[in-house]
């Protein structure tokens, strides 16, 4: 077994965590973050000079190339620093150039997929349904209709990251109103947002504020035949091949914000002077830190199975559900024991801490909750389904 980077990845790696601690400083994005009424421009103008949207994209569509490991080692280096402000990147360069890349036709990857990679065209997802959550599928109440030359579009959408700046909305929406199953039926429209009818209303949120989460509605928005992401009614089935991507990426933020609360814990306690002496040997905080750094461990050995096994093409369905689980749960933890160990200074906003506990809260929930991963891993094993 080697669960080492090949000499390829460790050069990008270095190349990657240079530029962020250059061009993303902790402290600039905790300011970024703070600004709930702006979306963080400066980032993406950097990513974009940069040319990070291209990783992940085939070099063919103008992007760098690389599969789902290189876009994890980038996850996990800006995660770092950029905690869930890692998003400005991902909405685009993971969610949207993935979601075309999987179902779009070839003249729909000539047209868009170059656009992506140079930081030209910006996406968000909208997915997550007002009285749905996590059951999407069961809950959709949004409905695209036939009409000549395209889709009629109706309905809401909560949650959608980045609506009020985007350039196009993933949108999934049910086409067939007397589908047998709830995950026949539906469509992805890849829908110019812009559009007349459509218009989205901040929502203020714990974490994560400068992306822009919004409410979206669609009021009889025209979306024509060719913005269609593969076949109509086909849609769940297109789309279920990028869930273990999605969930591979949520493990590497969270292996980014692990990183980074290890390093600001480490710093501070070798800073911080309390009873004569550095904090740092206090032997409760020496064993929070142990802790801290145990989950790094578990987690990146895990991350970096699932990775490899979605790369080499091998089912690992159930691997990148438990990835997903155990990230999550891991940052959060680490985080709420680096403002333990930071006290005061951790619950700050001028310290990282607070966001990084913030920022990765919400992970624990979504894309699907951790107790609907557990129903699912369990149900892998054999067990009757819960719900």
């Amino acid at each position: 077994m080697d669960f080492n980077l090949t000499e390829e990845q460790i050069a990008f790696r270095d190349v990657v965590r240079r530029w962020v601690d250059a061009e993303l400083p902790k402290d600039l994005m905790r300011k970024l973050e703070a600004d709930e009424e702006n979306y963080p421009f400066e980032i993406w103008d950097k990513l974009k000079e940069q040319g990070f949207f291209g990783v992940g994209i085939p070099e063919e569509y103008g992007g760098l190339g690389g599969d789902v490991v290189m876009q994890m080692i980038f996850a996990r280096e800006m995660a770092r620093t950029a905690g869930g402000l890692l998003w400005v990147w991902g909405l685009t360069s993971f969610g949207g150039a993935h979601s075309v890349a999987i179902a779009g036709s070839e003249e729909q990857k000539q047209r868009w997929l170059p656009e992506m990679a140079a930081g030209n065209l910006r996406v968000s997802l909208s997915m997550t349904e007002p009285d749905g959550g996590t059951d999407v599928l069961g809950a959709m109440k949004t409905f695209a209709d036939k009409v000549d030359g395209g889709w009629k579009l109706n309905g809401a959408k909560m949650w959608t990251t980045g609506a009020k700046v985007a350039d196009r909305l993933l949108v999934l929406a049910r086409c067939d109103r007397n589908a047998e199953k709830k995950h026949h039926g539906l469509i992805a429209l890849f829908v110019d947002a812009k559009s007349p009818g459509i218009t989205a209303s901040l929502l203020p949120k714990l974490g994560m504020r400068a992306m822009g989460s919004c409410e979206v509605h669609y009021e009889d928005v025209f979306v024509p035949d060719e913005d269609v992401l593969g076949e109509p009614g086909q849609a769940w089935k297109a789309m279920l091949p990028s869930l273990n991507n999605e969930r591979i990426m949520v493990g590497a933020q969270c292996l980014g914000a692990i990183d980074g609360v290890l390093e600001d814990a480490l710093e501070y306690m070798m800073q911080r002077k309390a009873f004569g002496g550095v904090i740092g040997r206090f032997q409760i905080l020496q064993h929070y830190v142990a802790d801290i750094a145990t989950s790094q461990k578990l987690t990146e050995l895990l991350l970096y199975n699932v990775a490899w096994m979605q790369s080499n093409g091998l089912p690992c369905g159930n691997e990148a559900n438990m990835l997903k689980m155990v990230a999550t749960e891991n940052a959060v933890k680490a985080a709420d024991m680096g403002i333990q160990i930071m006290g005061g200074m951790g619950y700050s906003a001028e310290t990282d801490m607070q966001r990084y506990w913030r920022d990765h809260r919400i992970l624990r929930m979504t894309p699907i909750s951790n107790e609907m991963v557990r129903n699912s891993i369990a149900e892998n094993l054999g067990l009757p389904r819960s719900f």
